[in-house]
């Protein structure tokens, strides 16, 4: 059984809303300074300032996949961002990288479905 239409932009709706949730709270932890998000950004080696772009970058991502015309750009800005942080998690600070490629699968999913029609086979 197929899903409608509607079925289908009210479950894409959904994951923009979970994921604006996760990349907002994400961002706001680490603009906010929570001593955790210090802690880690030092142990990276970066420096505080690569805290504050990341959080500013989350934050932009939150609001491109909210904005309807931006959704799908937001979907590639947080999903290109989720790489970033499974790289990090790999070859710098450990961890596991599993919630940082869950959102990245997620933010794929959006911009497969928000894709321009001019990506997608006739």
């Amino acid at each position: 059984m197929a899903l409608s239409t509607t079925t289908k932009n009210r479950a894409v709706w959904g994951v923009r809303i979970l994921l604006a949730l996760a990349f907002g709270a994400a961002a706001a932890a680490k603009l906010a300074g929570v001593p955790l998000m210090v802690a880690k950004f030092e142990a990276m080696g970066f420096g505080q300032w690569f805290r504050y772009f990341t959080g500013a970058v989350e934050l932009i991502g939150v609001v491109l996949i909210l904005v309807p015309r931006t959704g799908f750009f937001g979907g590639l800005w947080l999903g290109g961002t989720m790489v970033g942080a499974v790289a990090t998690h790999v070859f710098l600070t450990g961890g596991s990288p599993v919630p940082a490629m869950v959102l990245g699968a997620l933010s794929a999913l959006v911009v497969y479905h928000l894709r321009p029609a001019s990506f997608r086979t006739a």
